[in-house]
């Protein structure tokens, strides 16, 4: 990376950190190396002006709050345990691009909210994207990997003659997964129940002495409660038993609403605060979608609202058969791997076909290394009509038997399909992890957009630790070379027998 014009305070210099003790930090620190690997002097002169410091208070900058961030995600911490694990670990505070260590708090806890706002999902998609572009340049390649060297016997073209066309190189493998949000599973009952409670909250609010009523209006709220309770206690309620109880709830919720629009109409009623105004607009459509459901006897309608705190959450159907329930409500990514780097292509709220993402995801891998896969390992939803022609027209090999009946003797790519489905593993692998190790599987963030950054983090953050792993085998591979006198091959294990020298 260039840094001839970024400003004095953006290079960090290992030695120049200053310790309040004596000694200094290690070269081979994995913070200390994880900084090295990020490219900060352009991502501070790309997004510097989300963190402005010319007006009002100076803000933090671009690297305390992309770092915050990082360390975060990475270790599985809380936004007020960052905060003091930063304070504690003097590797922890160069990371985030202090010059010295400091017994403060480099900032309150309650900014990292602001900053998962300002880096939403379109900056740190483009961040991700100049994360696992540097690899290219940093990590050696095989020729038929992107990014890697020229192809073995290629010369440059004559003066005045038009350049070869690139062929097609490496391998896309394609995939989208759900992550979750951290909600409890709703039901129509619970739901309901929770928004009568809310609306009982609302009336509370809005009702005061000072209005000209005689009393105030009558909820039945100790009665609704039992009612609810009847059926939330019983281990395996019967069909018409919950929709009975389902009917009382609506009924005491629409009691609810039109003596809130009742009060709303009267001068001098009590002011509700925000979020109270938000839950109330939620629930009004909550209660026009369930009265639908329950007068039309469905389960099913679009833009279901399935979490009154979070109501950009949707119902996603899984595609897994051993899977315990046949739905999660949460995000859903689609996802592409190179080398076993994730690129996000599309991350929506609602449930959409991944399949029609395909054209998008190689269209993107084009732009990134100048040419076309050779393969694309997908899933079966992907193979269809469309998506096959396009490759087709491409030159590029679509994983999966081809369509039609098969042939009396047998496929002849047969062992080919089997190869593929195994190197397609590694991006169904790379979800697991991602939601056993880095949080993919509850997102605890309650907002919409911080809930996206918090998703673009982890995915951010997966890349890191690839980048990471691999400069670490880089450098034994290296190392042995030096001592042993051969060449070791990257692509297969390796094995050294010692006993031999």
């Amino acid at each position: 990376m260039e840094e001839d014009n970024v400003p004095t305070s953006h290079k960090m210099v290992l030695e120049g950190f200053i310790l309040p003790f004596e000694g200094k930090l290690s070269a081979n620190n994995r913070w200390v190396k994880l900084a090295e690997i990020i490219p900060w002097s352009t991502i501070e002169k790309d997004y510097a002006d989300m963190f402005p410091s010319n007006a009002g208070t100076v803000a933090k900058p671009l690297r305390m709050a992309l770092g915050a961030l990082i360390i975060k995600e990475k270790c599985g911490f809380s936004d007020r345990e960052t905060v003091e694990q930063i304070t504690e670990n003097p590797y922890l505070q160069y990371f985030i691009g202090l010059e010295k260590y400091q017994i403060e708090p480099p900032f309150d806890p309650s900014l990292m909210v602001h900053f998962r706002k300002r880096l939403d999902k379109e900056s740190l998609n483009k961040i991700n994207e100049l994360i696992c572009k540097g690899k290219q340049t940093k990590e050696p390649k095989d020729p038929d990997e992107p990014g890697g060297p020229p192809l073995p016997g290629g010369t440059p073209p004559e003066q005045g003659s038009e350049p070869a066309k690139p062929t097609n190189k490496g391998k896309l493998l394609l995939d989208a997964t759900c992550a979750p949000a951290d909600i409890r599973y709703p039901t129509d009952l619970s739901l309901l129940n929770e928004a009568r409670e809310k609306t009982e909250k609302i009336i509370d609010t809005l009702y005061h002495t000072g209005l000209d009523l005689k009393r105030k209006p009558r909820t039945y709220r100790q009665i609704a409660r039992r009612d609810y309770l009847k059926i939330a206690k019983q281990k395996k309620p019967r069909g018409k038993v919950i929709r009975k109880a389902i009917g009382k709830q609506l009924s005491y919720l629409c009691r609810n609403l039109k003596i809130i629009d009742s009060l709303l109409n009267l001068e001098g009623h009590g002011n509700l605060s925000a979020r109270q105004s938000r839950e109330l607009a939620t629930i009004r459509t909550l209660y026009s979608q369930q009265r639908e459901m329950y007068t039309n006897k469905i389960h099913q309608i679009k833009d279901r609202i399935v979490s009154i705190c979070q109501p950009h959450i949707r119902p996603i159907v899984r595609g897994k058969a051993k899977a315990n329930t046949n739905t999660e409500f949460g995000a859903k990514v689609a996802v592409s791997m190179v080398d076993g780097y994730f690129y996000i292509d599309h991350l929506s709220w609602d449930s959409f076909n991944e399949s029609c993402e395909l054209q998008k995801a190689v269209e993107n891998y084009k732009e990134r290394f100048g040419f076309y896969p050779k393969a694309i390992l997908a899933d079966k939803i992907y193979r269809n009509r469309d998506n096959r022609s396009y490759c087709k027209k491409n030159g590029i090999r679509l994983s999966g038997p081809p369509l039609g009946r098969p042939p009396r003797d047998g496929r002849p790519n047969k062992e080919l399909e089997k190869q593929d489905m195994k190197e397609r593993n590694e991006i169904e692998g790379g979800f697991g992890v991602g939601k056993r190790r880095y949080g993919l599987a509850r997102i605890m963030a309650r907002l919409k957009e911080t809930a996206e950054s918090v998703i673009m983090l982890q995915f951010l953050v997966m890349n890191l630790d690839r980048r990471l792993r691999s400069l670490f085998c880089h450098f034994l591979c290296t190392l042995l070379e030096g001592i042993f006198g051969h060449k070791a091959d990257k692509k297969q294990p390796l094995r050294v027998n010692f006993g031999s020298y």
